[in-house]
Parts: C-alpha cells; sequence; structure tokens
C-alpha cells in the first residue's frame, strides 16, 4: 500500500534520444559492464561468442569500447569501433574507431568476421535497415552477435535508465522489438538465428521471473 502511494507521487522519468542521452552519460560511462544488467547480459554475449582469433570484428554501436576491448584480448587481429554518439566514442581507448549510424556502415561489402553489437538496436525504431548493412559487410560465414533490452521486461514497465553526475536520472529512448521481428527482420536481410539466450538478473530483483536481455547469434550462410 506504500509503496503504491509513493509511485503516484514519484515524477515522471524524462526519456532522452539516444543521442542526447549518451552525450550525458558518456563522462560516467566506463568500458565494463557496470550493472547488474549489463553483467548478466555480457556472461549470455561471452558464452554465445564464436572465436575471434585473426578475425576482423567490428563492435558496431561499441560506445566506449567494452566489447571491443574483450575481442582485442581474445586475439581479434583488428577491431573496429563505429557509433553515433561522439562523445561516447571520445572516450573510446581503441584506435580504429570513427562515427557512423547502424544503418549506414562506412564499410565495404563482405569485409568482416564478425560483428558484435549490444544494447543498441532497441533505440532504433526498425530493424530491418541495421540488420541488411550487418548482412552486407559480413563475410559469408560470418556471425553477428546481438544483444537487446528484453522486451517483456520494457512492456511490464522496466526502462533502461542512467543518473547524471547532478543526480538527475533519464530514460533512455527505446523500442521493443520481440523475438518474432528479429526473426522476420533477420529472414529478410539472409540471416540465420544461430542461438538465442534470454538471461535473468543476478541477484533477483522485483522482476526476477522476466528475463532483461536477448541475445541472439546470427550467421550469414555461406554462398554455394
Amino acid at each position: 500500500m506504500i509503496k503504491r502511494l509513493l509511485r503516484r507521487f514519484q515524477p515522471a522519468l524524462s526519456t532522452l534520444s539516444s543521442l542526447d542521452a549518451y552525450a550525458r552519460w558518456a563522462v560516467s560511462y566506463p568500458p565494463q559492464a557496470h550493472n547488474p544488467l549489463m553483467q548478466a547480459e555480457q556472461a549470455a554475449m561471452l558464452d554465445l561468442l564464436p572465436p575471434v582469433a585473426g578475425a576482423v570484428v567490428l563492435d558496431l554501436a561499441g560506445g566506449t569500447g567494452r566489447y571491443g576491448l574483450l575481442a582485442r584480448e581474445r586475439g581479434a587481429r583488428l577491431v573496429i569501433e563505429l557509433d553515433n554518439s561522439a562523445a561516447m566514442l571520445a572516450r573510446n581507448p581503441l584506435p580504429c574507431r570513427a562515427l557512423a549510424t547502424a544503418e549506414a556502415l562506412p564499410l565495404p561489402d563482405a569485409s568482416l568476421d564478425g560483428i558484435v553489437c549490444a544494447l543498441a538496436l532497441g533505440h532504433l525504431p526498425r530493424l530491418m535497415p541495421a540488420l541488411a548493412e550487418i548482412s552486407r559487410v559480413l563475410k559469408s560465414g560470418g556471425w553477428a552477435l546481438i544483444s537487446d533490452f528484453h522486451p517483456l521486461l520494457y512492456l511490464s514497465g522496466g526502462r533502461r535508465t542512467f543518473t547524471t553526475p547532478d543526480g538527475q536520472t533519464y530514460a533512455v529512448e527505446h523500442y521493443p522489438h520481440l523475438y518474432s521481428d528479429y526473426h522476420q527482420a533477420a529472414r529478410q536481410a539472409n540471416l540465420v538465428i544461430d542461438d538465442v539466450a534470454e538471461p535473468r538478473r543476478t541477484p533477483p530483483s522485483q522482476r526476477h521471473h522476466l528475463p532483461v536481455v536477448m541475445v541472439f547469434r546470427l550467421v550469414k550462410p555461406a554462398s554455394r
């Protein structure tokens, strides 16, 4: 009863566009999994990550370089960092980085062995343009590892939030994409869903019965 009353008097969170949010968040955004949701996401991502030794890997929407650094530690031959936030890229320590959107990758066709894209496609209202670009730049037999804020968590009221150094808390623009949305967009982009994970948060939260993210491993079929 008291919790319900408190919620009634709490101000609603302001939602920022992803560009505005990351411009504010960048100053305090480390290149590590820094909250329970990201820790659950990263464990699932690394469990599905193919071998990267000797590979050319794109960290798409890589921000401060969390997965790019992990790929380099695992022996990737080249790690490319792309993000549409100049503020986040400025804090990225990897040398090969550029400003770009997921819908227009400045890379040649069939130039990559693998792509990692973490918690970013949910900022886009449509999946198909980004998945079409991912498919275009992957070699035949290449893979893409994609995570997204789980739609069930979002539809139950969960939000991706952050707090600025001055104590203001904001929600980040998000569009919930269902499994069926990914399945349809992947098929149209000539990508095959090879494996899926839906981890729950550890330790359990108030919504412990719901998965917190979806992780997809997609493969571009080898040319015949």
